[in-house]
């Protein structure tokens, strides 16, 4: 009878994972990342015979972290959740990094971790930890399936599982948490699977009940359910719109777009998007300059303008200050996240999405008699007036000719590459960067990076899965950053992800020689906080059989370009350049631009 029963729970548990994922898929699940562990073998089972069957696309890691940043790029690519699968004690841990960015970020993951039921926890067992905590803080919601066991969930009690679980995930999205009990003997004989196999059919995948954000928002304005006083600016007046980084799903980014399309047709006011904002190029009324010219000397300050803040605050010490300086009551809206997103405490916040804010007062604002807008004109025509020379001057600054400068390279990467490919910018200097020198074709593509949590953990497999999802795709990375996920290598084969790595190698962390950072002695910054490494990049490349190649100048930048996009699979182009000139080359623009403003506006050229 034993014997039985342990049969029983060996090809139950295979049954039952196959159920949980058919569940998924039919909700709307498309990709699941498989780390290797025997815990998890019922899973690994079932994501195989799913895959084989072609109702998931199956991806495999080795490295846990890597692999949670690899679904994390498909979910921020496609908006929809993609779910990891893991082993149980500190592979679970390896998932935290992925699952506080996509909290942050507001991107939907499904977090499956394998463990031992409870007759096994608090006893010594192997591999046993309280992994069900590991995730909570930053989980929208954690689940724990039977604690005796996989094998005894019920189908009923298993599909509200899921359902509950893909809800929590996308409405308000972030990362959600499976913690999945499995009894021993957790692997099924080949016979019994051949069995399985032959009584299972597939089921069709149904699309995802999931609805846009703007879609569902306007359908609970209608019937009353939104809670939150709609608040209003007047579009006859000044004001400026702010748009930083995305934070939303990519089914509602289109409706976003045209809802701040229309109102800057009605408003007339200035456009200052982050390149991460998902606002397009041909966005009407946009300054691309903005981040240099918000000073003091460059932008009035005295008087105050209304402001409408879209999403997070974009990286930039200038913008905060512009926005302490326009005092209080700027509006705030969020594409559904419900926390605070203003650290400077000078808005009201309304979490409720851009098209439904837009769709509410649409009406009433396009259809009555406006007076004349002439004072926002003005407005916008004075600061396109400023950006259009600042823009010339950095083109003089900044030739394609000469030695690899960080300012040049944004500049330059962002017109040589094809409009509309898409490219994932690491946190520190490479992000910052494109925002300030990339210029008039910062917002030609969708920009990609890590401004949840602003880390480096998962870099190169986060951009391994945007190019999974998305095809060609160009990743900017410093070398610490790329170094620090270097098993992201890994993930380029079997897909052989059509990706091109441009590595800054400055040696070091070249963001902390942009910092009012001192130490005494002076040489121990090297070692405290810059800590260059001594990994050849292209040997390393070279080992997992990536093929690269080394820029000597930006003359070198057209070429090395055009070889890595014909290349199959992943390629690295590494130029390297000098930190600390490049840190006084960026003060040196934003005074040598200041003074050259001050001079066209001293010869009546433009009125600052």
């Amino acid at each position: 009878m034993a014997e039985v029963q342990a049969l029983s729970i060996a090809r139950n548990n295979l049954l039952v994972c196959l159920s949980l994922l058919e569940a998924f898929q039919a909700l709307g699940l498309r990709h699941l990342v498989l780390c290797p562990g025997s815990r998890s073998g019922p899973l690994a089972i079932a994501a195989g015979a799913m895959a084989r069957a072609n109702r998931l696309r199956l991806s495999t890691a080795i490295d846990e972290r890597s692999a949670a940043f690899l679904a994390l790029g498909f979910s921020a690519a496609t908006g929809s959740a993609t779910a990891v699968v893991t082993t149980s004690g500190t592979a679970v841990a390896n998932l935290l990094p992925a699952a506080v960015e996509a909290d942050r970020s507001c991107q939907p993951l499904l977090l499956l971790t394998a463990d031992r039921p409870d007759r096994l926890k608090d006893c010594g067992a192997n591999q046993t930890v309280n992994q069900e905590a590991f995730l909570a803080p930053v989980c929208r919601w954690v689940g724990q399936g039977p604690r005796e066991g996989l094998h005894l969930f019920s189908q009923e009690a298993l599909q509200t599982f899921v359902e509950q679980a893909w809800q929590r995930a996308h409405h308000p999205a972030g990362p959600v948490h499976l913690n999945l009990s499995l009894e021993e003997p957790l692997h099924a004989s080949e016979e019994e699977q051949g069995l399985i196999w032959q009584g299972w059919s597939p089921r069709i995948a149904h699309t995802s009940v999931i609805k846009p954000l703007a879609r569902q928002m306007l359908d609970e304005v209608a019937d009353g359910s939104v809670d939150q006083a709609l608040p209003e600016l007047d579009p006859l007046l000044p004001g400026v719109v702010v748009a930083g980084p995305w934070r939303g799903l990519a089914q509602d980014l289109f409706a976003f777009q045209q809802s701040l399309r229309e109102w800057q047709a009605l408003s007339g006011w200035p456009v200052l998007a982050d390149p991460l904002s998902g606002v397009p190029a041909d966005q009407p009324g946009l300054i691309r300059s903005w981040e240099l010219m918000l000073t003091a000397e460059l932008v009035d300050s005295q008087k105050q303008l209304q402001v409408l803040r879209l999403g997070s605050m974009p990286a930039s010490r200038n913008l905060e200050a512009w926005l302490i300086s326009q005092g209080e009551g700027q509006l705030l809206i969020t594409e559904g996240e419900s926390r605070c997103l203003d650290p400077l405490g000078l808005s009201i916040q309304w979490s409720n999405g851009l098209a439904t804010w837009w769709q509410h007062h649409r009406h009433a604002w396009v259809c009555a008699d406006a007076p004349s807008q002439q004072e926002a004109h003005l407005l916008l025509k004075r600061w396109q007036a400023i950006d259009r020379f600042a823009q010339d001057w950095l083109d003089q600054q900044l030739p394609l000719q000469g030695a690899i400068t960080e300012p040049a390279l944004a500049r330059w990467l962002s017109r040589l590459l094809p409009i509309e490919l898409p490219i994932m910018l690491a946190a520190s200097s490479p992000v910052r960067d494109w925002l300030t020198y990339a210029g008039v074709a910062s917002l030609s593509r969708r920009c990609f990076s890590f401004r949840g949590a602003s880390g480096i953990d998962g870099t190169l497999s986060m951009a391994m899965g945007l190019a999974m999802a998305l095809g060609p795709i160009v990743l900017v990375s410093g070398d610490l950053a790329l170094l620090h996920d270097s098993n992201g290598w890994l993930l380029a084969y079997p897909h052989h992800p059509p990706l091109v790595v441009v590595l800054i190698d400055n040696g070091g962390g070249g963001i902390f020689q942009q910092l009012p950072l001192k130490t005494a002695p002076s040489e121990a910054f090297e070692q405290l906080f810059a800590m260059p490494q001594m990994v050849d990049p292209l040997a390393l490349a070279a080992a997992h059989g990536i093929p690269h190649r080394q820029l000597a100048c930006l003359e070198d930048l057209p070429e090395a370009l055009d070889w890595s996009l014909s290349q199959t699979g992943p390629v690295l182009l590494r130029v390297c350049t000098h930190r600390g000139e490049d840190s006084s080359m960026r003060q040196q623009l934003r005074e040598g631009l200041a003074k050259h403003l001050q001079v066209i506006s001293h010869n009546g050229c433009i009125d600052l």
